[in-house]
């Protein structure tokens, strides 16, 4: 009889020091000035880790849960001193900076302990987004139009010819190439003339410190489309759209920062998730092949997530691919899952198995 797995469930939790969210006293809808949709308490990141921990013990695997708090020499005195088989890496930044995940991931590397989700290079390379849509173009997969400004070029010089260059047609929408979840896309990341193009580019690149990415914003249904396993046994999930019916007029349908992050603005509780997307049998097969092809391309492993717009003629355009997206149960991935009839512990202990198939060290026991 095989040995039970030990799993070393990772994660970074590190609570703000004496930073308060000035929170109104009156929550309710007239002093909030919208109806919230979702419940406005947040869930500890504590309790979202237990639950996998839980859901993980339940599957089968003795765990090991351990925060990180930002300090390397915990992390490797945690690892140098248990066995494990394989980590569940939830990891997303180091010291608040979200470009440090992949050092983390390279870390497992060089210990060669096998970890879920995506390789360093992976994580690399879809954080920066200009290059990420290179890969997209250079494997004929759809992606909107774009350029980059520099933070070193003139603003003044790379927006005038923006058009005849790039090809460029308003609305844009202006992304701080490699920021993560959604950092820096607010409502006035869309922009419909030079103006204001220029001044968000300049705001981009003081604010963020990072170059500026101008897309052509694509007007339409926002898809997310799940994507499991690895090879010949990667396949899509059933497709989760957001959906903006009750969107306020003077917000674009957009999935902003806000929209993920703030419980207290209404765009929070105007980015509704329906899942599976209300969509033809076609077309939602068109929509997960790219999606398969896109997580290919940028080699993602075990897990993953592609946004996709569709724009009012049924074209698809790929926005994103997100390695190791996020996996608290009833949202995101689980969500798509659940819709697929695969339980909240099948699914991490599918990711799980996903990454153990990398273990050398398990296959010789076998």
């Amino acid at each position: 009889m095989p040995r039970q797995p030990v799993v070393a469930l990772l994660y970074n939790d590190v609570p703000a020091e004496e930073e308060e969210l000035e929170v109104p006293v009156d929550l309710s809808p007239e002093a909030l000035g919208f109806t919230p949709y979702f419940d406005l308490d947040d869930v500890p990141a504590e309790e979202e880790y237990a639950r996998i921990e839980s859901a993980l013990t339940e599957a089968g695997f003795k765990v090991a849960s351990y925060n990180v708090k930002d300090r390397f020499e915990r992390l490797f005195k945690f690892l140098a001193r248990r066995k494990i088989d394989v980590i569940f890496n939830l990891v997303e930044f180091f010291h608040g900076r979200p470009e440090l995940e992949m050092d983390v991931a390279s870390f497992y590397e060089l210990l060669d302990i096998p970890y879920t989700g995506a390789t360093p290079l992976t994580l690399a390379l879809a954080q920066n987004k200009p290059l990420a849509k290179s890969v997209l173009r250079s494997y004929d997969l759809p992606t909107p139009r774009s350029m980059t400004v520099r933070r070193k070029a003139s603003v003044a010089d790379s927006l005038s010819t923006f058009r005849s260059r790039h090809n460029l047609h308003y609305p844009l929408i202006v992304k701080p190439a490699c920021e993560d979840g959604s950092g820096g896309i607010e409502n006035e990341s869309i922009v419909s003339s030079l103006k204001a193009l220029r001044a968000r580019v300049e705001y981009v690149l003081e604010e963020f410190r990072m170059d500026a990415l101008v897309e052509e914003y694509i007007e339409g249904r926002e898809l997310n489309v799940a994507v499991l396993g690895n090879g010949s046994v990667r396949r899509a999930l059933p497709i989760s759209e957001i959906t903006f019916e009750d969107m306020p007029e003077e917000f674009y349908k957009i999935v902003s920062f806000q929209a993920k992050w703030a419980p207290l603005h209404e765009a929070y509780h105007r980015t509704i998730p329906s899942c599976p997307a209300d969509l033809p049998k076609a077309k939602t097969q068109e929509a997960q092949d790219l999606a398969l092809r896109a997580t290919e391309a940028l080699g993602t492993r075990d897990y993953a997530r592609v946004d996709i717009r569709m724009n009012k003629s049924g074209e698809f355009y790929i926005l994103e691919v997100n390695p190791n997206p996020n996996l608290s149960e009833g949202t995101g991935i689980a969500r798509s899952a659940e819709a697929a009839g695969i339980a909240f512990q099948e699914l991490l202990k599918t990711i799980v198995e996903s990454a153990l198939e990398r273990s050398p060290k398990l296959r010789e026991e076998e």
